[in-house]
C-alpha cells in the first residue's frame, strides 16, 4: 500500500513534490495543495497499517496523531533528539557538527510502525538508515549523504525463549547481552553462540555472519538460525516461507540492510556444560611474539571445546614502551580436563591450575566483557558500551602461518601509537565443517584465524584522525604478503569501507564486485542475483549494498 493513500480523506490524495524545506512534503487533498511534516503523516499510516485499529482510524483526530507522534518519531526539535542520536551510535567520529543528521529517528514499538516508516519514507524520496546496536564499523546504520530518516529498534526487543524445543525468538533491536542474559534467566546449560561485546545488536551482528567465543564449536551466530522475520520494500512482512530459500540465506551473513528490514531472528539453542574454564594469560615483549607465532601452528587445531585467541596490544613494563599479547581462553569443559590437553598441545604457554578460573558459561560472558564482578548479571542489559570511543579498524584472514620477521616489525609499529589492537581468533573445529557456499560468509576450512585490526584515539580533530587512521593504513598495507590474496578476504560485520564503496545512487556491478568478493568471494554472485529479483529498486542501499545486476 502506497503512503499516498493513507492520509486525510484516503481517497483523492496524490504526492506532488519534495519541498526545499526537508521537513516538509506538499501533499494534493481533494485537489488542494496541503503542506505537511512527516511525522504529522506516519502515525496514521501506521493506524491503517496495524488491522486492529482501523475503526480507530476513521475516528482519529489531529490530537490523537499527535499525541501518538510524541511517543515514537521524533524531529530534530524533539527534546530527546540529540541523545537518541548519541545513543545510537558507537563510533563518536561519525556523529560531529559537519555530518549530515537524519531528518527524523523513528523508534517503533511494533511492526506496523517500521512498516509505515518504510512506505511513508521510500513514497518521499528518503533512504532509511537502521540502528540495532549502534556497532557498525563506518557507521552506514546512521550517517547517510542524502535526506534520510534513522529506524532505532532501541524499543523493540523482545525475548521469547522455548527451552523444550530450544529455539528462541529475538526482536532484531536487542543485543547480545540481554539475550545471553535472558537465556541464563531460564536454563544454565544453554547458551547462543555470537559474539563478546553484551552491547551489540543482535539484527546487524547476525546478519553479518556473527563470531564468538564458540565458533570452533557451533560456528557462526547465522549458522544458528532457522527462520526470520523481514520487511521488503514495499512493507510487506515475510518469514522464511514468503521470502524464500535464496533471501533467507542471503540475510544469514550477507547483511540484512541490503534486503530489508530484519526485525526478528528465531535462534537455534545450543548446550553447555555447567562448567567451563576461562584463563586469560598476559605475555611480553619477545617471549610474547614467539608464543604468538607459536600459537599459530595449534589453535585451529585443538578440541572444538577450546577457544584461544590472541590480543595484542600496547603496555608498559617499568614505565617503558612495550607490546602485550594476552592468550584470552574458553574451554567448555572443567580446568581438570584442560590442564592436560594444554601441557600436551601447548606446553609453551605454561598453563596452570592458578590461571583457570571455572565458572557458568553466563559468568565467563562477563568475564570476557571485562566486567569484574560476574555475580551481577544485569549489567548485561545495560545497552551502554564500555568502550565507546573514536575508532577505525580493518580486517584479514590467515591461511598460512606468518613469520616471525613479521610479528617483530608489528611489535615495533604498536610502540608509535598510544591505543592499537590485533586481536586474532582461531578457526578450525566447526568452521572445517561447513562448506563456504553453505551461506554468504565464505571464510571456512582452510584459514587458520581472523585478524581484526584496530586503533582508537580519545582527542576529536581532524588531525588526531588522520594520524591514527594513517597508521593502520600502514599496517595493513605491511601484511599483504602473510594473508589471504586473489582476493585479499574481510569480515563484513568488521565492515571497511577502504576496500571499495559504492557511487551515491547506485552502483555498477563491476565496481560493487572489488570490495563485494572480499567478504563474499563467490558468493557476491548470488548475492546480486538475490538483490536484483528481491529489491529491484534498490531501494535499501548503502556505501556497501549489494548492487542490482542491470547496472553493470
Amino acid at each position: 500500500m502506497e503512503c499516498r493513500e493513507r492520509v486525510e480523506d484516503y481517497s483523492s490524495l496524490s504526492y506532488t513534490s519534495f519541498q526545499v524545506h526537508p521537513q516538509m512534503y506538499t501533499w494534493v487533498v481533494s485537489g488542494t495543495p496541503q503542506t505537511k511534516k512527516l511525522q504529522d503523516i506516519l502515525p496514521q499510516i501506521i493506524h491503517q497499517l496495524g488491522p486492529d485499529n482501523l475503526e480507530n482510524l476513521k475516528k482519529s483526530v489531529p490530537e490523537a496523531a499527535n499525541t501518538c507522534t510524541k511517543q515514537y518519531v521524533h524531529s530534530r526539535n524533539s527534546p530527546i533528539y540529540s541523545s537518541l542520536l548519541q545513543a545510537a551510535q558507537q563510533n563518536p567520529r561519525w556523529v560531529n557538527s559537519i555530518t549530515r543528521k537524519p531528518l527524523f529517528i523513528v523508534a517503533p514499538t511494533k511492526v506496523s510502525e517500521i512498516q509505515a516508516a518504510i512506505v511513508c519514507s521510500r513514497e518521499n524520496g528518503l533512504q532509511i538508515r537502521v540502528v540495532s546496536g549502534g556497532h557498525d564499523y563506518e557507521g552506514l546504520s546512521y550517517r547517510c549523504k542524502t535526506p534520510f530518516i534513522v529506524i532505532d529498534l532501541v524499543n523493540y526487543r523482545s525475548i521469547d525463549i522455548n527451552l523444550e524445543l530450544q529455539t528462541a525468538w529475538v526482536q532484531a533491536g536487542a543485543t547480545l547481552g540481554e539475550l545471553y542474559h535472558k537465556i541464563a534467566g531460564r536454563s544454565d546449560c544453554h547458551a547462543f553462540p555470537a559474539g563478546l561485546f553484551p552491547s551489540v545488536g543482535v539484527g546487524g551482528h547476525i546478519s553479518g555472519g556473527g563470531l564468538g567465543t564458540m565458533v570452533r564449536k557451533f560456528g557462526l551466530a547465522a549458522d544458528n538460525i532457522v527462520d526470520a522475520t523481514l520487511i521488503d520494500a514495499n512493507g510487506k512482512i515475510l518469514d522464511r516461507n514468503a521470502m524464500g530459500d535464496d533471501v533467507f540465506w542471503a540475510i544469514r551473513g550477507g547483511g540484512g540492510a541490503s534486503f530489508g528490514i530484519i526485525v526478528s531472528w528465531k535462534l537455534k539453542l545450543v548446550e553447555v556444560p555447567s562448567k567451563v574454564t576461562v584463563f586469560s594469560i598476559d605475555r611480553f615483549g619477545k617471549e610474547a611474539r614467539k608464543l604468538v607465532h607459536r600459537w599459530q601452528y595449534i589453535a585451529d587445531k585443538l578440541s572444538e571445546d577450546l577457544f584461544i585467541r590472541v590480543i595484542i596490544q600496547n603496555s608498559k613494563v617499568n614505565g617503558i614502551k612495550t607490546v602485550k599479547a594476552t592468550f584470552n581462553s574458553l574451554f567448555l569443559g572443567e580446568a581438570d580436563e584442560l590442564i592436560p590437553l594444554m601441557s600436551n598441545a601447548f606446553p609453551e604457554l605454561d598453563l596452570k591450575q592458578e590461571n583457570c578460573i571455572e565458572m557458568t558459561w553466563i559468568q565467563s560472558v562477563l568475564y570476557f566483557a571485562g566486567f569484574k564482578d560476574r555475580k551481577v548479571l544485569k549489567v548485561l542489559s545495560d545497552r551502554g558500551t564500555l568502550y565507546k570511543s573514536n575508532f577505525k579498524g580493518k580486517s584479514d584472514f590467515v591461511q598460512n602461518p606468518i613469520p616471525k620477521i613479521a610479528f617483530e616489525e608489528i611489535w615495533e609499529r604498536f610502540t608509535k601509537v598510544e591505543s592499537a589492537f590485533i586481536l586474532m581468533d582461531p578457526f578450525g573445529g566447526r568452521m572445517d565443517e561447513i562448506t563456504e557456499y553453505e551461506l554468504p560468509f565464505p571464510h571456512r576450512q582452510g584459514n587458520l584465524f581472523n585478524i581484526q585490526y584496530l586503533v582508537k584515539w580519545k582527542r576529536d580533530g581532524i588531525r588526531e584522525s588522520k594520524r591514527h587512521i594513517e597508521w593502520i593504513r600502514d599496517l595493513y598495507n605491511y601484511m599483504t604478503p602473510y594473508v589471504t590474496h586473489s582476493p585479499r578476504a574481510a569480515y563484513f560485520n568488521y565492515r571497511d569501507l577502504d576496500i571499495g564503496m559504492n557511487n551515491q545512487d547506485n552502483s555498477s556491478y563491476s565496481q560493487a564486485k572489488i570490495w563485494g568478493q572480499k567478504y563474499f568471494k563467490g558468493n557476491f554472485e548470488k548475492l546480486v542475483q538475490v538483490k536484483t529479483r528481491f529489491d529491484p529498486g534498490n531501494y535499501f542501499r548503502n556505501e556497501q549494498s549489494i548492487p542490482l545486476m542491470k547496472y553493470a
